[in-house]
């Protein structure tokens, strides 16, 4: 099973930080005891830079779950088509060769749901497999590599695709100014990205792409108790988010003990893992998994880059992350890498890759 590609897409409007802080300090400032409160809690999030699929100066017209889960879908189809090519093309693959797509998604409802409306769109065969993943949120970039990795390894002769786009700007809530919802609209962003991943057997056309890493093996882990760390309450008025302080001390307490456990069960230990590929959480995120695996400081360098240049994208961070590492620090012959990120449940998933 190989990582064959990942294309990425994100909308067409930039925001800095800067300029999405005022735009919400002016939106918000009656609602609040302290308007610069926002500035100061952006200032904290790591973000430069974040991509929307609507200009800034729309988003207060936006009422309504329906409405806005209706632009989520139209938003959605689109730049996972732009995705979709980004990783099919350089590989002289079209999506007549794929045999199975796995959707991951936490920012929209549809059903039909987005990869069946990229079916009728795209030229995907009429007996596709298609498995829609909601709820998992962060991990789902993770998770789905992982669930698709079990598919090719059950058909090592068939490709599978793996989509994730996440349009976290339509899940801003309008009304709620808690620091949860105030660290989140400082934090995530739009994007998307797609990710091909090719059985044993399969033969790809030749193409100038270097091969990807070898999934090795995969590893899920379930936190129990612990629904509260993270998620969406859905109401009337669509995703409000539920963020706890605790998610950072969460990771201390189980990410290295997952990490050497699963290393263990293929002969390996941490100084044996030449990169590491994890989602973009957050600065407190990323400092909590630098401190658990006793990381030298430059380790997460991709990761941190991905979070300044296009926040936190959900479940298509850690691809974002993967696309940068597939493009630059790839590793010698039989390096290994893990991939991992951590999300609502609370869980980790670990994906041990070999170039």
């Amino acid at each position: 099973m190989r990582i064959s590609s990942v294309g990425t897409a994100l909308p067409p409007h930039r925001y800095s930080q800067q300029e999405i802080s005022e735009a919400l300090r002016n939106r918000w400032q009656h609602k609040l005891p302290e308007p610069r409160l926002i500035t100061r809690l952006h200032a904290n999030c790591g973000v430069d830079f974040r991509y929307f699929v609507l200009p800034m100066e729309q988003y207060p017209a936006l009422k309504g779950f329906k409405s806005t889960n209706d632009l989520w879908i139209r938003n959605a189809v689109d730049l996972s088509e732009c995705a979709i090519h980004g990783a099919l093309r350089p590989l002289g693959l079209s999506p007549a060769d794929v045999s199975a797509i796995f959707f991951a998604s936490v920012t929209g409802v549809a059903s039909p749901t987005v990869d069946a409306r990229l079916i009728n769109r795209l030229p995907f065969p009429d007996n596709v497999k298609r498995t829609p993943i909601f709820g998992l949120g962060c991990v789902a970039g993770a998770a789905g590599i992982a669930r698709a990795a079990d598919y090719v390894r059950a058909f090592p002769d068939q490709i599978a695709l793996l989509l994730s786009v996440e349009l976290c700007s339509l899940t801003w809530q309008d009304d709620d100014q808690s620091i949860a919802n105030l660290i989140s609209c400082g934090l995530f962003g739009d994007g998307a990205a797609a990710v091909v991943i090719a059985g044993e057997q399969v033969k790809l056309p030749a193409s100038t792409v270097p091969p990807g890493p070898r999934i090795i093996a995969t590893r899920s882990t379930f936190y129990r108790h612990t629904e509260h760390v993270m998620g969406w309450d859905i109401g009337d008025t669509g995703f409000t988010i539920v963020l706890s302080p605790d998610v950072p001390k969460v990771v201390l307490e189980n990410l290295r003990g997952n990490v050497e456990g699963f290393l263990a069960d293929h002969q390996l230990g941490l100084p044996d893992i030449h990169s590491w590929i994890f989602h973009s959480g957050g600065p407190k995120v990323l400092e909590a998994v630098e401190c658990a695996l006793d990381l030298p400081k430059d380790a997460l360098t991709a990761s941190w880059k991905s979070l300044r240049e296009v926040g936190n994208l959900s479940a298509a961070s850690v691809l974002m992350v993967l696309a940068d590492t597939l493009q630059g620090d790839r590793g010698a012959p039989g390096a290994y890498s893990i991939l991992a990120a951590m999300g609502p449940g609370f869980c980790s998933e670990l994906v041990l890759l070999q170039w």
